[in-house]
């Protein structure tokens, strides 16, 4: 998540927010991804190299992943330059990193975001493992919504 959140810095983490409410594109949450997303880039189904995932493996992993939320249930999904097209329209996102021209950088064959899926993407988009790879997240593999950062002490702030 560099440049918004520097390796081994600690975030505070909503864990009741989406009971009440939905998430919202750009949103950063905590959620369990996939089985095989911790060991690289694994989605559910074998894939068109022009497309992102569009389905993750059906069992999610124990592991926590943050990430930011770049679109959300019945949106259509491309990837241009790093950032995502949703509906047609480019995302302006100053915070991310380039993405540097790896094969996750443009993906031009769009997906739907299936009913109560979150596609994932880091804001280090040249090396981000994310759901261009492992595809969108149900909702209930989400464990809240990040909402400040309290270590270390000179990066203390809310998002």
């Amino acid at each position: 998540m560099e440049p918004t959140l520097d390796v081994g810095q600690r975030v505070l983490v909503n864990r009741f927010l989406y009971h009440f409410t939905d998430p919202d594109i750009g949103d950063i949450i905590v959620f369990h991804p996939p089985v095989g997303a911790e060991n690289g880039r694994q989605c559910g189904i074998d894939r068109d190299p022009r497309q992102v995932c569009r389905r993750p493996t059906p069992e999610h992993s124990d592991e926590n992943f943050i990430k930011r939320i770049v679109a959300g249930p019945g949106d259509r999904l491309s990837v241009r330059g790093g950032h995502p097209v949703v509906n047609g329209e480019i995302a302006e996102e100053d915070f991310i990193l380039p993405c540097g021209g790896i094969d996750g950088c443009n993906l031009p064959r769009p997906i739907t975001i299936p009913p109560d899926h979150y596609f994932m993407m880091g804001d280090n988009r040249g090396s981000s493992d994310d759901s261009r790879y492992w595809g969108p997240i149900p909702r209930d593999w989400i464990i809240g919504k990040a909402f400040a950062t309290y270590w270390p002490p000179k990066r203390i702030g809310i998002f």
